[in-house]
């Protein structure tokens, strides 16, 4: 096997799991990134947060219509252009940010068990390299650019 291929297939699984667990919050991986770098970015328009995640605006509006919904999010007039609203976290998205962390360390505990906590960093220092190297942005996941099709199909 090739790394590349293990890398692939590690990745595959690891996010289907991952998304087991934010599934028994009624949420999707796409939802957990939305509400950190609403977390740490307050304030931020639709247009800016599609630019970050690399979607097409329209296929935001879905999912900030979706977190609106459900009290995770609120939109708010934005004072520099009202035309335009900007995006905050609510309290109730702060807490399900938090209780995501505490899933997302119990996940990432489970899928590394099989090696220590050096060999850990180790692996994360080498993949953060190729992620750099690749051009990724960090932290954003780029199956952003899918997710307006998946979103439609977790809230049927």
């Amino acid at each position: 096997m090739t790394a590349s291929f293990l890398l692939a297939q590690v990745g595959a699984h690891a996010a289907s799991l991952f998304a087991e667990r934010l599934a028994r919050l009624k949420l999707a991986p796409w939802h957990a990134g939305i509400l950190r770098i609403l977390n740490s970015t307050p304030a931020i328009t639709q247009q800016t947060l599609a630019t970050t995640l690399g979607m097409v605006p329209s296929r935001l509006v879905v999912l900030v219509d979706e977190m609106e919904s459900q009290g995770l999010i609120e939109r708010r007039e934005n004072p520099d252009d009202r035309r335009r609203y900007a995006l905050h976290i609510t309290e109730k998205g702060r807490s399900t940010l938090d209780r995501i962390g505490r899933m997302s360390r119990e996940h990432s505990q489970a899928l590394l068990a099989a090696i220590s906590e050096g060999e850990q960093r180790q692996l994360a220092t080498l993949l953060q390299r190729i992620a750099d190297q690749q051009e990724l942005t960090r932290g954003v996941h780029p199956g952003y650019r899918h997710s307006g099709r998946v979103a439609r199909e977790v809230s049927e």
